[in-house]
Parts: structure tokens; C-alpha cells; sequence
């Protein structure tokens, strides 16, 4: 497969078909850069496969790839449209089905309550305190590359307890009408709502910019869908990720 430059990724941002609520894996690596488009051709592309950190998203015609291809150059969770499942599992026979859900917030958030914290929008000088993360919670800087990335992008809203960044909410793939959520909190500091009042400041940037927020999770993961439907997500869909090579994470 052939690999594009950021340019011809940006060039066929409509190609990778219309945005939906859940990942957006194509659309951010096309918009940010940060990331890699795969194609089996250029130009007119039949088959693309879009990369940021762990995160695969498939597009276009299966028939133009094949099972030993996808061995190649697969590893991560995998998101597949239904006419690529075929030549996943012919691919990966043993790789586990993610079930997902995934919500949408329609207008403005609901009310949060105060937090004993500091909530802020990150900045390019936050990158030491995303550096400062556990390991539980350094994952949430991966899709712009690393906190420096994260830092400059201004997508990110944290907590702060005295001097430490404890939570963490950051658009975590960017898409032209919507933008995916990812949020973590430090295992200490949960149950305070801190995450939540993290995901209200980013909802309100993201809705100021004109686009949607959307959210991602476990079905059982209820800390986490419990965050959603008190801001007021609505459920949009059931979905699955395939775990190429990488276990699924346990829900917090």
C-alpha cells in the first residue's frame, strides 16, 4: 500500500465518506496530520486504511485489498463498515469483536455542578503537566501525537488539584461537523466530577466552533455513560472495533 502525503490525505477527505457520530479516524488524520492514509493506488484510490495511534478505520471497496495486506498492516482497534467484515475475518479469525455505544450531544450541555478543582482550557505551556500523567492516563494525548501535540492544539480541557492535572477532556478525533471526546481522570481523583466538568468546557469550544460532540464507550463502562447522558448525550447507535493484536481495555 502506498503511503500519502499529508496533502493527497487532505485531497480526499470527502472520499472517506460522510461523518457519523463515533470514530473519525480518516477525518482527523486528513485534517490534523497526525496520523497516516494508506491507499492501495494514486490517484483515484480504491481502498483507503487511516492510522492515528491505535485507531484503524477502513474506506472504500474491500475487493481491492487482500486478507495478507490487511495482515501487514493492521494492529490497533479497527474500525470496519459492514462490506469489510468478510475480509477482516478472513484476515484476523481470532481477533475479538469491541462492542461500543455511541452518543451524540444535540444543544448545550446540562449544568455541573462546582468541583474542588481548577477547570481550565489547556494550552501549549500544559504540555509538562499532560507529561505528568500516569501511565493509566497518558493514552489521552496519543492522537495529536503526544502531549506537546495536545498541548498546542487547544482541544483539551483539564482539572487541576493544586499544581497536579488530574483529568483530562480532549477532542480526541476532529472531523469538519463533528468532534469525538476522549476523557480520562486519574484513578485517585475519581467520583468527583471531575471529568464531567472538564467534558462541559470542551462541549461548550466545540459547539462554539459549529460542530457536534459526540461520545464513545463501553456498554458497560457506566462511569462513563453515566458522564454522557448527565451532560445530555443522547444514544445514537450500537458499533464494534476489532482488536487486531491489542487487548480491549478493561472498563474503568
Amino acid at each position: 500500500m502506498l503511503l500519502l502525503t499529508p496533502q493527497q490525505a487532505a485531497s480526499i477527505l470527502d472520499w472517506l465518506g460522510p461523518e457519523r457520530p463515533g470514530p473519525l479516524v480518516g477525518q482527523h488524520v486528513a485534517l490534523t496530520g497526525h496520523g497516516v492514509i494508506l491507499v492501495d493506488r494514486w490517484p483515484e484510490p480504491r481502498v483507503a486504511l487511516s492510522a492515528t495511534a491505535d485507531n484503524l478505520s477502513l474506506a472504500g471497496d474491500p475487493a481491492a485489498l487482500t486478507p495478507e495486506e490487511m495482515r501487514a498492516h493492521v494492529a490497533g482497534y479497527l474500525e470496519a463498515p459492514e462490506p469489510f467484515v468478510p475480509l477482516v475475518r478472513a484476515a484476523f479469525p481470532e481477533a475479538p469483536a469491541w462492542d461500543r455505544i455511541i452518543y451524540e450531544l444535540e444543544g448545550p450541555p446540562r449544568p455541573v455542578p462546582a468541583v474542588d478543582a481548577v477547570v481550565r482550557r489547556l494550552s501549549v505551556t500544559d504540555a509538562y503537566h499532560l507529561w505528568a500523567l500516569s501511565r493509566d492516563s497518558s493514552w489521552i494525548s496519543k492522537t495529536w501525537g503526544g502531549p506537546p501535540g495536545l498541548a498546542a492544539s487547544g482541544m483539551a480541557w483539564g482539572a487541576f488539584v493544586g499544581e497536579r492535572l488530574v483529568s483530562v477532556a480532549c477532542v480526541f478525533f476532529v472531523g469538519r461537523e463533528l468532534e469525538e471526546i476522549g476523557v480520562v481522570t486519574e484513578p485517585a481523583y475519581r467520583g468527583r466530577g471531575l471529568s464531567r466538568a472538564c467534558v462541559h468546557g470542551l462541549c461548550g469550544d466545540i459547539i462554539a466552533r459549529g460542530h457536534r460532540p459526540s461520545w464513545t464507550t463501553s456498554p458497560d463502562n457506566l462511569a462513563s455513560k453515566g458522564v454522557a447522558e448527565r451532560l445530555g448525550f443522547t444514544f445514537r447507535r450500537h458499533d464494534l472495533l476489532y482488536a487486531v493484536g491489542i487487548p480491549i481495555p478493561a472498563s474503568d
